[in-house]
């Protein structure tokens, strides 16, 4: 792998993505297409003020959206959960997500979808907000260099833990992704680009925008929701590509120490997919070699659904 300042890693990622210096991709926000350089929020939007708003990032493979039902009911759960009210049914962001594929004639791709409070005063009070905006990219995304897919990726472990449960429930997809950040800073700082954290108890919780899996001797562990985690869309789905392919999956309390120890060690996203770990803090994950066989399983599995026609449901 390049030995190149991560500074220069994150600017060829950015430079990857051909829209970047145009007005495409072309946004839908609140009920039209806007070019990108038209794409503007109010600076008395609570989503920006507060981060008071719910997003998805989903992914489109071959025109089929990823699990597209999954991250639609996600996406009302969040909303429903800090009330806030969607002024679309399901079905008709399910119809503008679509639009933004064609308009950006995009068939793999990446969508985010937010919901925001919308217009309000500049106190924190909620329902000064009298509606909600709402508005969706469709466009490339490249998270991580190719050639981590190849070798695997070194991560570090955050100093910094997960907010507890009691005091945001993460199962809420909200713009409030601060602490996130902030363990994201600690990666960049340390030369990498993930961090693995941890919740305020010790246990592993996930890292700062990917589920994580831990394999030892062939069997697979991934922490459980109460550990104060996101219910990722594709971490559940990896879990059913376990149990139809046989490999042994459990949800449970992870230690860091089984993190440490562990055989192969891979991260599940909407934007990564499946990344092996090739490193934790230097150390090497197994023999260092980056994905190991049972992560190879998975993610060649992974690779043939989506060819044979990604799940929508």
């Amino acid at each position: 792998m390049s030995n190149a300042p991560i500074t220069e890693v994150l600017d060829a990622v950015t430079a990857s993505n051909p829209n970047a210096a145009t007005d495409r991709p072309y946004v839908w926000l609140d009920g039209e297409f806007v070019p990108k350089s038209a794409a503007k929020v109010s600076v008395f939007d609570h989503g920006l003020l507060y981060g008071d708003g719910c997003f998805e990032g989903i992914r489109a493979y071959g025109g089929r959206i990823f699990k597209c039902k999954s991250h639609i009911d996600r996406f009302f759960r969040s909303a429903e959960r800090i009330r806030l009210t969607i002024p679309y049914s399901a079905d008709e962001i399910d119809r503008l997500m679509r639009d933004s594929l064609a308009k950006n004639n995009i068939t793999d791709g990446y969508i985010r979808l937010v919901v925001t409070r919308g217009v309000g005063s500049l106190g924190l009070h909620p329902f000064k907000c009298p509606k909600a905006s709402v508005f969706c990219i469709a466009d490339k995304i490249s998270l991580y260099p190719p050639e981590m897919y190849a070798e695997g990726m070194p991560i570090v472990v955050a100093k910094r833990p997960r907010i507890p449960i009691d005091c945001l429930d993460p199962s809420i997809k909200s713009l409030n992704y601060l602490n996130n950040i902030l363990a994201k800073i600690e990666a960049i700082d340390a030369g990498v680009l993930e961090a693995l954290m941890l919740n305020t108890q010790g246990d592993v919780a996930e890292c700062t925008g990917d589920n994580v899996f831990v394999i030892k001797d062939g069997a697979v562990v991934t922490p459980a929701l109460e550990a104060g985690l996101l219910d990722g869309i594709t971490r559940s789905f990896v879990i059913g590509l376990c149990e139809e392919l046989g490999v042994s999956i459990t949800e449970r309390t992870v230690r860091l120490d089984e993190v440490m120890t562990a055989d192969e060690v891979f991260l599940t996203g909407t934007a990564a997919e499946i990344i092996a770990v090739k490193s934790i803090d230097q150390k090497p994950v197994g023999d260092g070699a980056g994905e190991g066989p049972v992560t190879r399983r998975l993610r060649e599995r992974f690779r043939a659904v989506l060819k044979s026609g990604a799940p929508e449901d």
